[in-house]
């Protein structure tokens, strides 16, 4: 065996032979060079783990030229053997390198963990927070060496007004890293000990009986899809990603019932809700007065795609409603329109029970034992809870009225 100085001079005197020959450094040991028949020179160090019984194993530094020199491959070998000293294979070390270098770069390893989520709802949650907040600041980074400080940069790039936006983008990287864990990609997360951000204060806007027809009566000068969105958002009081998302073959017209799959819903709990005349008409006017389609979706654009225009056309109804005559309101958001039905609900005497299971909440008198033995499904006073919903919408857009009639009357 071959031994001497690995330098410069020494390897530019080397000459291929009829078999693989190495010349060991009598420096550095398990540091040499590999000449091959063809004339091939690489660097390599050879090493053993757990002692003279163990194995010795031999690792490629790389070929011989840049950035492979004498000197530079001597300084790898001697890190090498930093690493075997510590009980680090430095083929193990380099596995896990290339595969932090492709596999686990946060980027690649966001979009696995987007593939894992149920649900439409959390989904798109998900999707949108990690394109707009996460990504962006954690692309390049291989998952086992983000930090604490590097999560906190994420929220340190969000606007303090997004108070939401930052409890959102919390629940998803504490579940994105305790994922990985359950996989084995990483031992700890780096969000442990962090203080969840404080809670955002409850919204209480909910909108007057003679707001709720301006906006009615507003909706169909809008988008083609989103006036139909909107007044199927009052009159169902369901999810704007449910309605927005909605099927036809989700409906039955007979039955007048709509049924949306665990899927597609925020709590991943399948959702019946019964359709009363308001939603029906819309139906209806959507299907210009034939026969329901049996698939396809039922607010897609003119792309075949979903709409994704609210923002634009949240901005054109508000437009139109200022411009009706009828003065200024408050500023509204359309999830506000889900709370002006259960608010409605209330004035109408409709049982707390009733009100979530229309809205399909698992909170409250839903939750818990309660949940896990109450299987009534509350499909026949849902069905009279929205069909006395719709009766009032329409006698307020008819009268521009802000009076309400009992439950109890309505019923009679």
């Amino acid at each position: 065996m071959a031994t001497g100085k690995v330098g410069k001079r020494s390897v530019d005197t080397l000459r291929p032979g009829t078999g693989v020959s190495f010349l060991w450094d009598d420096d550095l040991k398990g540091f040499g060079v590999k000449v091959t028949p063809k004339g091939a020179i690489s660097y390599v160090y050879q090493y053993r783990m757990g002692g003279r019984e163990a194995k010795t194993q031999r690792y490629t530094i790389g070929a011989h030229g840049s950035p492979w020199t004498p000197t530079t491959a001597r300084a790898e070998a001697e890190r090498l053997g930093v690493l075997v000293a510590q009980g680090v294979s430095p083929v193990e070390a380099d596995k896990q390198r290339r595969r932090e270098a492709v596999e686990l770069t946060f980027q690649a390893y966001a979009d696995r963990f987007l593939q894992s989520c149920k649900g439409e709802g959390w989904r798109r949650l998900v999707e949108r927070s990690l394109r707009l907040h996460i990504v962006p600041v954690l692309a390049s980074k291989a998952l086992p060496a983000i930090t604490r400080a590097d999560v906190v940069a994420v929220f340190d790039t969000m606007p303090d007004e997004q108070q939401a936006g930052q409890r959102n983008v919390f629940a998803i990287l504490r579940r994105l890293f305790k994922w990985a864990i359950s996989r084995g990609d990483i031992a700890r997360s780096p969000m442990e000990g962090m203080e969840t951000p404080p809670p955002v204060k409850a919204r209480d806007r909910w909108l007057s009986d003679v707001e709720l027809a301006r906006v009615w009566n507003a909706a169909p000068n809008c988008h083609r899809c989103f006036g139909p969105i909107v007044r199927m958002l009052i009159a169902t009081g369901q999810r704007r990603e449910e309605v927005g998302g909605a099927l036809w073959d989700e409906l039955d017209r007979t039955d007048r019932m709509w049924r949306i799959a665990g899927t597609r819903t925020k709590n991943g709990a399948p959702h019946t809700v019964p359709l009363n005349d308001l939603a029906i008409d819309e139906l209806d006017r959507l299907a210009k007065g034939e026969t329901w389609p049996k698939r396809g979706a039922i607010f897609a654009t003119s792309t075949g795609g979903p709409f994704t225009a609210y923002a634009k056309g949240k901005l054109k109804l508000d437009a139109l409603v200022a411009d009706d005559g009828g003065g200024d309101i408050a500023p509204w958001r359309l999830h506000d329109l889900r709370r002006t039905l259960a608010t409605g609900f209330q004035r109408l005497g409709v049982r707390f029970e009733v009100t979530e299971a229309v809205l399909n909440h698992l909170s409250g008198a839903r939750s818990g034992v309660a949940g896990v033995y109450q299987r009534h499904d509350w499909k026949g006073e849902k069905r009279m809870a929205l069909d006395a919903w719709a009766r009032h919408v329409a006698q307020s857009i008819a009268s521009g009225a802000d009076n309400v009639i009992s439950f109890a009357a309505r019923r009679a």
